[in-house]
């Protein structure tokens, strides 16, 4: 997914693309984008320390196929050592621990966040209750829209899957930008058609993309 940093000429045109939408709708559309969504160390520690098991019990039986011996603590020792170089590795290279962690974890904690940052930033707090977030987390490869209740009434889930399915795509050519301008517009059409501006229609939440 994308690696290059939003400039603020990209945050400019995030922010146009939400005013643009939401002057064709009384919906709200917040757009929040995370460097990553967990930090993953225990997680990555324990499939560490299940390793060192593993291959510490290879080499035990390998060694006992050929004859060798090796005194107990000493073995015990070794493998404390080689789990304590495992950790080091995890501390001083954060990088390491999200591919040492299965998808499903990734994605759960990255849907996790959506979910409180979608509380957090008060999209349930309009007044309709048709406020939408798009939400990316960079290192997990997630996207998500998460819709308020009075929008998931009327739009099935397949029309969110369309919009993240896209919004993916341009992450992954390091468009993320762009990505995020697209999924507003696809957004805001879909508001738009269900939710038409009204007058006296007040804009309730901040139009800008969010960085954390």
């Amino acid at each position: 997914m994308a690696t290059r940093p939003i400039s603020p000429q990209d945050h400019e045109r995030i922010a146009g693309a939400i005013r643009a939408a939401e002057s064709r709708t009384d919906g709200e559309i917040y757009c929040v984008v995370a460097h990553a969504s967990g930090n993953y160390f225990f997680p990555a520690a324990f499939v560490a320390a299940l390793a060192t098991l593993l291959v510490s019990l290879a080499v035990a039986y390998g060694l006992e196929a050929w004859w060798l011996t090796i005194r107990l603590p000493h073995f015990v020792i070794a493998q404390l050592l080689a789990l304590a170089c495992f950790l080091l590795l995890l501390w001083a290279f954060p990088g390491l621990r999200i591919h040492m962690v299965p998808r499903r974890l990734r994605y759960q904690t990255a849907h996790d966040n959506a979910l409180k940052q979608f509380l957090a930033r008060n999209v349930h707090r309009t007044t309709a209750r048709t406020g939408v977030l798009v939400f990316v987390s960079v290192t997990e490869h997630y996207a998500e829209v998460v819709a308020d209740s009075g929008i998931d009434a009327k739009v099935g889930q397949h029309v969110w899957d369309d919009v993240v399915r896209e919004l993916t795509a341009h992450a992954g050519d390091d468009r993320l930008a762009d990505g995020f301008v697209k999924a507003i517009q696809s957004v805001g059409a879909v508001l738009a058609e269900h939710f038409p501006v009204t007058s006296g229609d007040a804009n309730e939440l901040d139009d800008h993309l969010v960085e954390i």
